[in-house]
């Protein structure tokens, strides 16, 4: 069934409907949703406004509402693209095993490569609610991650091998597949730009705060210096440098062993 099917005015209100919560999904998810409850009263068994319905009620963190429907829109329109979303939601509500028996359907085979991505991550997410930290990183572990691609899923793909990876305590491994997927991601559709510049600003934060721990100042060395006294004269200063270094190391221990 499709708007056509509704009277006119029915039909205005609902495409109303739907657009606000185009418009609203981003930045008022919550707001999305009033909207797509609106055109779901007014059309409830078209699958387009289920689906909107579903995936408003996502974004808005109603995840019992969005499975619900999801599943609806599913058997409406008979796609299976939401899946990874709905597996989320199991996960959001406490049901990590369910999000892994979906995360085997033979339908994800036919989805197209971003929401197999989305179903990998998903997965590796309900592993780690599980306790299984070492398994979300060999589910993540997928040839897709060299992929020459520049794509958000790339990036996403990529970010979320870094998580796994800080996860188990691999830092280091888990910064560079955050740059890498930085160069997946030129416009920083994904915001992991934005992650990599915070993580930056937080170790620069840490290393100003350690410098300020250190003992003295630079600036205040002459405080230690008394009147009339030349720093030159002090321990360490110019007088005390040895005019002639001792003998190079390589020729000493061939003396020893001559």
């Amino acid at each position: 069934m499709v708007l056509s099917s509704l009277s006119s005015f029915t039909a205005k209100e609902v495409a109303r409907h739907l657009v606000m919560v185009g418009r609203l999904i981003d930045d008022d998810p919550e707001a999305a949703w009033q909207h797509a409850i609106a055109a779901r009263a007014r059309a409830a068994r078209i699958g387009v406004v289920r689906e909107a319905a579903g995936l408003a009620a996502y974004r808005a963190g109603h995840y019992a509402e969005a499975l619900a429907e999801l599943r609806t829109a599913r058997r409406l329109t008979g796609s299976d693209e939401h899946l990874p979303v709905m597996a989320d939601c199991e996960r959001a509500l406490g049901r990590p095993e369910r999000a892994l028996a979906m995360a085997a359907a033979p339908e994800l085979g036919r989805l197209p490569v971003d929401q197999r991505v989305e179903m990998l991550i998903v997965e590796a997410g309900a592993r780690a609610d599980l306790g299984q930290r070492d398994a979300a990183v060999i589910t993540l572990q997928v040839g897709l991650l060299d992929s020459r691609a520049r794509a958000p899923w790339v990036a996403r793909l990529r970010s979320a091998y870094a998580d796994a990876l800080a996860a188990v305590g691999r830092d280091t491994e888990a910064r560079v597949w955050l740059e890498r997927a930085v160069e997946a991601d030129p416009d920083d559709v994904t915001g992991v730009g934005e992650r990599l510049a915070e993580l930056d600003g937080l170790i620069l934060e840490d290393l100003e705060d350690e410098a300020e721990d250190l003992p003295g100042d630079p600036e205040d060395a002459e405080d230690f210096v008394e009147d009339g006294e030349d720093v030159d004269d002090l321990p360490g200063g110019g007088d005390d440098v040895e005019e002639d270094p001792p003998g190079d190391p390589a020729e000493e221990e061939g003396g020893r062993r001559a």
